[in-house]
């Protein structure tokens, strides 16, 4: 009863809070779909030159996957992609402010910050995107097999060993050092160290 009494006295405030709740929950929504489309992504001239490096690599084209930008560069689960959002895309926004990305030349001085940091996200979510298509992998030999299952027992993701393979190449990385020491640290420098 005094439930039903509440409801009588405070329907205005409770109607208006139902609707301010779906409001922001379809703003949240139809925002991060926004913000996730190939289309936002390439309203930034400097997006560009990514974009049509995906039309060249193999994971365009005759086999149909055409993958978007946020295919790759955002986590599955909706909790984590409005994180990255608010995380990745201010330092997108600010990059964007701060570097002349004007040019591909331009582009390409600060190709290896924007890998790494593309590859840092990957090896956070383990490779979630990844997965996400390429559900069941099969090594075409026994040497990638083994490779593979270090996935299981060495805490490796695909990032680890699959860091080229849509955009231009640049150097690879030992991402567990690079996480460990929060900077770019290269397959080579790793290697190096390890024999001293």
């Amino acid at each position: 009863m005094a439930i039903i009494e509440t409801i009588r006295s405070q329907w205005k405030v409770i109607l208006a809070s139902v609707v301010v709740t779906v409001v922001v929950i379809f703003g949240v929504w139809g925002g991060e779909r926004f913000l996730s489309s190939t289309t936002f992504c390439l309203s930034c001239h400097s997006m560009s030159y990514p974009a049509e490096e995906l039309k060249e690599s193999g994971h365009y084209g005759p086999l149909g996957v055409n993958p978007e930008c946020q295919d790759c560069h955002l986590p599955p689960s909706f909790i984590k992609r409005v994180e990255s959002h608010i995380i990745d895309g201010t330092r997108a926004i600010i990059g964007e402010l701060t570097k002349d990305l004007s040019t591909k030349e331009k582009f390409d001085e600060y190709r290896l910050e924007f890998a790494h940091n593309a590859r840092m996200n990957l090896k956070k979510w383990d490779s979630a995107s990844c997965r996400r298509c390429h559900k069941k992998p099969m090594p075409p030999t026994e040497e990638a097999a083994a490779e593979h299952k270090k996935m299981e027992t060495e805490g490796k993701t695909c990032i680890d060993c699959h860091q080229n393979l849509v955009h231009e190449e640049v150097p690879e990385e030992d991402l567990d050092q690079a996480m460990k020491l929060g900077k770019i640290v290269l397959k080579e420098e790793a290697e190096e160290e390890e024999e001293e």
